[in-house]
């Protein structure tokens, strides 16, 4: 696998679109064949407009509008309020400061859509049939140190690889194994990207013989598969163990 990161200008407060500024960027890229591109949320939030300017409103009153659940601040030793945003266990609804110059920047309004659009419009000026698209953000990991990436939307690939049914070296047969390759995918990428001056918001993916790419968005049955509720979870027992608060945003 190969990780091309792609340095860029500064992006400021509306001024791109997030296809624009992709084409443009991505454009020695033409007519490669196979490839993931990586693209960071917050590019996308910029772009499209999705910022707070601080100061404006409480951070609070904002991740709790932002949020589908939330655990209140008081909750934390670090003062973070924990939150569960398009069904993903994250701090703070995923909003964010760092590299935002004055704005609280938010997770996109559809990063679904946006990926999807990203696909089908970088498919026809850049020339490629099998491309994948995948949203990143960065998390952090219950018992580690340290944040590693996330994608919070993919197109034009298999998200899952499905091992069930298969069997292991030995011949046993496995009965639960599916591999996130959509999230595998984003921790590599945004190692590659980077945490903070780096200037690299994208990254080229190559050489990726495990992916199963499709000429197709994702399929509503494909993207309810890749959640889990907080009962069904293998974590189930922490997860319900704590009274979540209901945010701003419609949830599980």
């Amino acid at each position: 696998m190969k990780i091309t990161a792609i340095k860029t200008k500064k992006i400021t407060f509306a001024q791109h679109s997030t296809l624009d500024f992709l084409e443009k960027s991505l454009a020695k890229f033409k007519h490669r064949e196979r490839i993931i591109i990586a693209v960071t949320s917050k590019v996308v939030s910029i772009c499209e407009g999705s910022l707070v300017k601080i100061g404006d409103v409480d951070k609070k009153d904002l991740i709790k509008k932002e949020a589908e659940y939330i655990l209140p601040m008081k909750r934390s030793r670090y003062d973070i309020t924990l939150t569960i945003k398009d069904d993903v266990l994250i701090p703070t609804a995923g909003i964010d400061e760092s590299n935002g110059d004055g704005y609280y920047i938010l997770w996109p309004k559809d990063s679904q859509k946006t990926a999807n659009e990203i696909r089908r419009r970088l498919s026809k000026q850049l020339r490629i049939k099998n491309l994948g698209v995948i949203i990143t953000d960065s998390k952090t990991t219950p018992l580690r140190r340290g944040t590693s990436g996330v994608a919070i939307a993919h197109s034009g690939f298999a998200a899952l690889k499905n091992y069930i049914g298969k069997k292991d070296i030995f011949g046993r047969e496995l009965k639960e194994t599916k591999a996130n390759v959509m999230d595998a995918l984003a921790v590599a990428a945004v190692l590659a990207m980077g945490e903070g001056n780096e200037q690299t918001p994208l990254a080229v993916i190559e050489n990726v013989p495990f992916v199963e790419f499709r000429k197709n968005n994702p399929s509503k049955t494909e993207l309810k598969d890749l959640k889990i509720s907080l009962k069904d979870d293998l974590y189930a027992p922490l997860l319900t163990s704590v009274k979540w608060q209901k945010g701003g945003k419609k949830g599980f």
